[in-house]
């Protein structure tokens, strides 16, 4: 069970006989992997403790504040884990979770209609004599109904209208033949749609969803500049499977010099590439790497680099595409990268 930043701090001064069980900066590493997580904590609300301080696996309760302002609770296993399937909805704070996402209210039901008094001799009553109604609405004297409530009476009774066919039951029309159930495809089911060909081919994938931002097609755009490759294919055939397909779907495909260029950014609410999305990137990288295909991942926001050709920059800038060609150089030779420039 999680417990108070307090106890916790003191049962580990006891466990480890230390005034000060963690030194600052002894988990520094480990929580660098997550720049949202630290820009959200707060020290002066967890006893002056640095985050650095804290063991990603600690079961404390934690207060942190979000980039809108709303301060909450939760442990380090939580925020790391966050955020669950929905990709674009999800925040690191519940206030946030629930204005992206408003929960519905349970619908209200309604009044059961009063049950009819019954006579001395069991007899149910009738709902209304024909004294108690008002003046129009039923045999006697009176003003006589207008057309408009008339016609609105007989749609609530159901009751045809005058001059009108009776409408004809559900159960005479023909039925109609149901559509065909959409049978979910299994976790172990691979895609068909991927086109049979050799390993590490780059082709046009009709799987392959649309750019993410407007930073990888300005990428793109830069890189079409400088050097000449191969437009339109978006997807290298691999020869394992990768969540369900056998394709893989890189941010720029350079075919020329099987390099595959990856644009990473934390994104708008710092959920991108981190955590357990981390890990589906080098998943990712490793399948192109046995593919024949090299991986140059541009890495901003405060992330890593993953692999030994990474660029870890502030953003897209004039600079990105020259340091990107001075790689391409490494991996391929001078001589291979420069017969394809502009």
């Amino acid at each position: 069970m999680p417990e108070p930043i307090e106890s916790w701090w003191a049962r580990r001064q006891r466990s480890r006989a230390a005034e000060v069980p963690y030194a600052p900066g002894a988990y520094r590493d480990a929580w660098a992997r997550y720049p949202v997580l630290v820009r959200q904590y707060r020290p002066e609300h967890n006893r002056g403790l640095l985050l650095s301080q804290v063991p990603p696996a600690a079961d404390v309760w934690l207060t942190w504040l979000c980039d809108v302002g709303h301060q909450f609770v939760a442990t380090p296993d939580e925020q790391r884990h966050r955020p669950g399937r929905e990709r674009r909805r999800s925040s690191w704070c519940p206030t946030c979770a629930d204005l992206a996402s408003p929960r519905r209210l349970p619908a209200v039901p309604m009044d059961p209609a009063p049950k009819r008094p019954r006579d001395a001799d069991g007899s149910t009553a009738p709902a209304a004599a024909a004294t108690d109604l008002p003046p129009g609405r039923g045999p006697g004297p009176g003003p006589v109904v207008d057309g408009r409530e008339r016609a609105a009476l007989l749609r609530r009774i159901g009751a045809p209208r005058p001059g009108l066919p009776s409408p004809t039951p559900r159960s005479a029309l023909t039925p109609r033949s149901a559509p065909a159930a959409r049978v979910p495809r299994r976790r172990d089911q691979l895609c068909d749609r991927t086109p049979d060909l050799p390993v590490g081919e780059a082709f046009s994938s009709a799987c392959a969803p649309p750019p993410a931002s407007a930073v990888e097609e300005q990428l793109r755009a830069d890189l079409a500049a400088a050097i000449t490759f191969t437009a339109g294919v978006n997807a290298v055939r691999l020869a394992r499977p990768f969540f369900e397909h056998l394709e893989a779907w890189p941010d720029v495909l350079l075919p020329e010099l099987r390099v595959a260029v990856e644009y990473d950014s934390t994104g708008r609410h710092g959920l991108e590439h981190v955590g357990h999305r981390e890990e589906a990137d080098r998943r990712k990288d490793r399948a192109l790497r046995s593919a024949g295909w090299e991986v140059v991942r541009v890495r901003t926001g405060g992330l890593e680099a993953l692999g030994p050709h990474d660029l870890v920059v502030s953003g897209l800038t004039r600079s990105t595409v020259p340091q990107l060609l001075d790689v391409f150089r490494e991996v391929r030779g001078d001589l291979y990268v420069d017969a394809w420039l502009r």
